[in-house]
């Protein structure tokens, strides 16, 4: 018998050609594990920035002041009504005086006493948190470390100006909320009398002033990149908290000199009361949409420019 066929047929023993092998005997290749997305990494950092921020105790006394800024004017109002005096004095040129409505609807004291914080207690507080944000981890000398990590100085300074946005929210909401308590306590609520003489139901109002709050928060976001800006330039935080505040207050001289009225459009604060026509009825946006733009344009230039300079400084000293 012939043993040809059964040698023919016979499977070729694994490397017996030297060429082929049997694709069923090489092992799959390993797969490499997947990057964590940037976008997952960009949100851990603007959560550590979060709770570096508002885990302060000077952020925290900051809030508390606020809180206490309606208080104190709820009581002096409250006061003034029972002993018979009026609440408030003569409209003035800077804003509605909307104290003189709090005797009668307690949901305006939100509105007097988002109006009494904006011009020096709201931005303040903005400047000494945006003041501290670079300047501060440099003195300190965390700076470094920080940017050992795989982050990037531009996500690390995206992440800085976002935590000091959420900062301007969350001081606002703390006034607004503290006011609504107040004035819910103290004074009479009902339906609110708009500047404009119309007359909405309390929800109504309780929307607008939500919107309020939203859009005084926004009026700060220039005064957070100014103050993120001057604090890549100093590792001092101390100091570029001074120079933060202080250039507030001049620019806040400025714009209530009427001899400067030609420059004072052009200024930050300048629209900060628009929010006003929010209680106008209908809303002229004119203002408010003015206030944004300008808004807008102090932080993309300063922002480009605390980038510019962050980007390029020598953090290893």
């Amino acid at each position: 018998m012939s043993r040809a066929e059964p040698e023919a047929a016979a499977p070729d023993p694994a490397g017996a050609t030297g060429t082929e092998a049997a694709p069923a005997s090489v092992p799959p290749a390993p797969v490499p594990p997947a990057r964590a997305p940037r976008l997952t990494w960009s949100l851990g950092l603007f959560g550590s920035e979060l709770v570096t921020v508002f885990r302060r105790w000077r952020t925290l006394a900051l809030l508390a002041v606020l809180a206490a800024v309606p208080v104190l004017v709820g009581i002096a109002v409250r006061v003034e009504t029972h002993s018979g005096d009026s609440p408030g004095g003569p409209r003035g040129d800077n804003g509605p005086a909307f104290i003189e409505q709090v005797s009668n609807n307690g949901l305006f004291l939100t509105f007097a006493a988002l109006a009494a914080t904006l011009p020096f207690f709201l931005p303040m507080a903005i400047g000494v948190v945006a003041g501290d944000s670079v300047a501060g981890e440099a003195s300190t000398g965390t700076l470094r470390y920080l940017l050992v990590a795989p982050a990037g100085r531009t996500r690390l300074l995206l992440a800085k100006y976002a935590s000091v946005l959420a900062f301007c929210l969350a001081a606002t909401l703390v006034v607004t909320a503290s006011a609504l308590a107040v004035g819910f306590a103290l004074f009479p609520v009902g339906d609110v009398t708009l500047l404009s003489g119309t007359t909405i139901p309390l929800s109504d109002g309780l929307l607008r002033a939500l919107l309020i709050a939203v859009l005084v928060a926004a009026s700060l976001i220039g005064v957070g990149a100014l103050g993120l800006f001057i604090s890549t330039v100093t590792d001092s935080g101390i100091g570029a908290m001074a120079a933060t505040v202080g250039l507030l207050i001049t620019v806040q001289i400025i714009d209530n000199i009427p001899q400067l009225h030609a420059f004072q459009p052009y200024l930050f604060p300048h629209y900060w009361l628009s929010f006003a026509d929010i209680l106008r009825d209908p809303v002229p946006w004119d203002g408010i949409l003015k206030n944004l733009g300008l808004q807008g344009l102090y932080a993309a230039v300063f922002g480009s420019a605390a980038w510019a300079r962050f980007t390029s400084r020598d953090v290893t000293a």
